[in-house]
């Protein structure tokens, strides 16, 4: 699993494939991912990166790392579409440093959240 996601360029590096799938941000077919698994053709893979999740069908099961032409055919991209940037942008962030949220802050990101 963690030499798929590094050959096809999910990641950067094979560690970091392999520290997500202990940490339990990949699944294959619904199922957490360990390191070592196997996958085939068909597999459905499911990575969350970086605040984005990403799902891809494997339709090459690639044994070491390839070219990035060659990467590109061995999955299928089933990704939904990022969101629009105006969504992204009306999501209130705290200011680094800025301490714990205060109780009214706490309740008042509590009913936004709850509306997504």
């Amino acid at each position: 699993m963690d030499v798929w996601l590094w050959s096809v360029r999910l990641v950067k590096t094979r560690s970091t494939a392999a520290s997500a799938c202990r940490g339990g941000h990949v699944r294959v077919n619904g199922a957490p991912a360990k390191p070592s698994q196997a996958i085939g053709p068909g597999d459905e893979v499911r990575l969350w990166s970086h605040g984005v999740l990403r799902i891809v069908e494997v339709v090459d099961p690639l044994k070491k790392r390839v070219g990035a032409p060659a990467a590109a055919l061995a999955l299928i991209d089933r990704s939904p579409p990022p969101p629009p940037k105006e969504v992204l942008a009306s999501i209130p962030r705290r200011d680094r440093g800025a301490g714990r949220p205060t109780k009214r802050e706490r309740r008042q990101l509590d009913r936004l959240k709850s509306f997504e």
